[in-house]
């Protein structure tokens, strides 16, 4: 993993965290075990971590919608958990929705299925144009 991406230091940690969760649990519980299970190991790890954040989608100077992110790490990475049996390009597009109407740039979408699969995405808001950083981990 290279060091030049943006946020690496978090994201590292939060991949850790992702294979301790995914190597003690294993796969079959609903996403938000994961997710609860994200939370307790981030913050052991001396991480601040928000569950199911609000946001708001605004068009044009106006709310028109809102979702809740399922995790904000060091309110640097949006957490979005999947429990599938393996990420479809919906899940992506999901993610990268949640950092374009959000002030984060960095997403990472994980999915606890059959074998852990972990995505990075990101969403420049200079360039408006949203890129894969890593490969699947």
């Amino acid at each position: 993993m290279s060091e030049e991406y943006k946020h690496t230091d978090v994201t590292n940690q939060i991949i850790k965290a992702a294979y301790k969760v995914y190597k003690t649990l294993g796969y079959g519980f609903l996403e938000k075990v994961y997710e609860n299970a994200m939370r307790v190991d981030l913050k052991k790890w001396g991480l601040d971590v928000q569950q199911q954040a609000p946001a708001k989608v605004s068009y044009e100077g106006e709310i028109v919608g809102d979702f809740y992110t399922d995790l904000i790490v060091a309110g640097k990475v949006i957490l979005e958990l999947k429990a599938v049996g393996r990420l479809e390009s919906v899940h992506e597009v999901q993610l990268v929705n949640y950092l374009k109407a959000s002030d984060i740039e960095v997403g990472l979408l994980i999915n606890f299925g059959p074998k852990l699969e972990i995505k990075r995405r990101v969403f420049s808001k200079k360039h408006g144009v949203s890129a894969v950083e890593d490969e699947e981990f």
